[in-house]
């Protein structure tokens, strides 16, 4: 474990908190978030996470930077697969795009929360049980089966244990209200769609965090470094959503990339739990070695994407909710869409084609 002074830890949070303060106000009033805002934020996240790491190298020295920056770009290519999901929650729920950062800031949060939980827990447990790190290996085997069959499309926003328990703990109206998650109807308080799409988006977080944190662990077991790279990574989520919006289909050969990682991350731990469970002398991945590997994976996935775009006969990777003959429902109750309208106010879900709305 990294001697981490208090002081690196305090400005980490500090930077955190300070950062979401920020961007709240920034956009506390709602509006669209277009390609030019988009890409400024995003340019702003991952600036500060490449200084956050250049902190990193400064203080703990050249190892622990490669492992934080290897980690963070690590999670930030698996949070690819979070987009997805993301413009299927938003399609599902009909959700106006000037809402869609509220969401996602609050979404944000509780995967601050969530993953610094899990985090934890995986570092505790890896510490204690190295051997843990074999199942690990089986989880990552097991996503990267799941993603080279394609078999992805299952999850349904509005049938999530989240969305759920929502439900039964509060009513849920059929329409939104401006930015609120709560209103009051016939002197009773009601939860508005955005409150449930909330719920949606953390659940999904939930699920990825299988694959995740496992992942992450992979590169190192120190919790200042694989929670400082998550919490960066995350952060820069909403600004990649916004920025990719439209565009996540043309790169139909990057879950092939993301398989390929998943897998190699997967050998990577059982080499790691080889070394220090079996013998010694077993080899093992040096951090390095990882972060050549995902920028290589990456780089070719993209390029290949451009240089080979997907066809109706070639047809590229089919997503999260993006089968066209499958309406999504129109929100929580599961009503059947209205007629569109143009001139719908937009404090109601619009009834348009949802791509429309991405």
């Amino acid at each position: 474990m990294l001697d981490v002074p208090f002081w690196l830890w305090a400005t980490f949070v500090v930077t955190v908190l300070v950062s979401l303060a920020v961007d709240l106000l920034a956009h506390r009033e709602a509006h669209v978030i277009d390609f030019k805002e988009a890409a400024a934020w995003s340019g702003v996240w991952v600036g500060l996470a490449l200084v956050f790491g250049a902190v990193v190298f400064l203080v703990l020295g050249t190892t622990a930077g490669v492992e934080y920056t290897t980690a963070w770009l690590l999670e930030k290519s698996l949070s690819v697969d979070n987009l997805f999901v993301f413009a299927l929650i938003f399609a599902y729920f009909k959700v106006p795009r000037a809402y869609q950062h509220r969401v996602l800031f609050f979404g944000v949060l509780g995967a601050l929360v969530f993953r610094g939980v899990f985090l934890a827990a995986g570092v505790a447990v890896v510490n204690r049980f190295t051997a843990v790190l074999f199942a690990f290996a089986a989880i990552l085997f097991y996503s990267t089966y799941k993603i080279l069959k394609e078999e992805e499309g299952s999850f349904d926003p509005g049938k999530s244990i989240a969305v759920r328990l929502l439900r039964k703990v509060i009513p849920v109206r059929d329409e939104y209200a401006g930015m609120k998650f709560f209103v009051k109807e016939a002197g009773k308080r009601v939860a508005t769609p955005l409150l449930a799409v909330v719920a949606a988006i953390e659940a999904a977080d939930l699920i990825f965090a299988v694959d995740s944190v496992p992942a992450v662990l992979a590169v190192s077991n120190d919790a200042f470094i694989v929670y400082t790279s998550n919490a960066f990574a995350i952060l820069g989520l909403r600004a990649l959503y916004f920025l990719l919006a439209g565009l996540l289909d043309r790169f139909h050969y990057l879950s092939k990339g993301l398989a390929l990682i998943l897998s190699f991350i997967a050998v990577k731990l059982i080499l790691q739990a080889s070394h220090k469970t079996i013998n010694s002398s077993i080899p093992e991945i040096p951090s390095p070695v990882s972060l050549a590997v995902i920028v290589a994976v990456l780089t070719v996935a993209v390029v290949l994407s451009v240089r080979r775009p997907a066809t109706p006969t070639t047809g590229g990777t089919q997503r999260p909710g993006r089968d066209e003959n499958r309406r999504p429902a129109s929100g929580p109750d599961q009503e059947q869409p209205r007629e569109p309208d143009s001139r719908a106010d937009e404090t109601r879900r619009p009834s348009g084609d949802p791509s429309q709305e991405r």
